[in-house]
């Protein structure tokens, strides 16, 4: 856990899932605790990297339950492969963190706000602090990118029932064998990120293979 220089502050984490996929969007989940008491009931909390599926499920049923009981609260948002496409992923990653802070924090200057990796919340926030692998020392930001990538991996699974082809629900839009193979056999879709693939854009199912 790292340590809070303002313990009477909320604290939030913030992680994003989905920076890296050839499809789908990028998708930035907060995680607040108003209370430094709350941490209590995350523990044992692991980045989203280091847990199953199944346990990624288990934690993100847990969040829900934390924020019926008003002992958390989260808030979690997308930017789409078109915004991607258009404005760049680090683009698409801070629009939808400024959405997600605004969500959470009532109070931009009284809110001490933890972000993963390279991530920084927008000037308002006064006291914040970035953490290389941040998810991996922090539970709250843990947490949050468990919520993100739960969240990301349910909208691609949803996607694979309208483009069966791709096989999204096992992939989940990186570039695995699989999925190249399948861009190579039909082409790309409107999910695929057109940025992500110069040279496979314009091309013809035919001419990939």
């Amino acid at each position: 856990m790292a340590k809070n220089p303002h313990m009477m502050l909320p604290i939030a984490g913030v992680d994003e899932a989905g920076r890296g996929p050839l499809a789908g969007p990028v998708t930035v989940a907060a995680v607040i605790l108003f209370d430094k008491q709350g941490y209590g009931h995350i523990h044992g909390i692991k980045d989203s990297k280091r847990l199953s599926p199944a346990q990624r499920e288990v934690w993100f049923l847990r969040a829900h339950k934390l924020k019926a009981q008003g002992i958390l609260d989260f808030a979690v948002s997308s930017s789409s492969e078109d915004i991607i496409d258009t404005k760049g992923i680090v683009f698409g990653i801070k629009k939808a963190l400024h959405r997600v802070l605004k969500r959470v924090c009532q109070d931009a200057a009284h809110t001490m706000i933890l972000l993963d990796g390279s991530l920084a919340a927008p000037s308002s926030y006064l006291y914040q602090e970035t953490i290389i692998r941040g998810d991996e020392k922090e539970p709250l930001i843990a947490l949050a990118s468990v919520i993100a990538k739960v969240t990301r991996d349910r909208y691609m699974v949803r996607c694979a029932k309208k483009f069966p082809q791709y096989g999204f629900d096992i992939h989940k839009g990186y570039g695995t064998q699989r999925h190249y193979a399948a861009l190579k056999k039909h082409g790309i879709s409107p999910l695929h990120r057109k940025s992500f693939l110069t040279g496979i854009e314009s091309a013809s199912p035919e001419r990939l293979a």
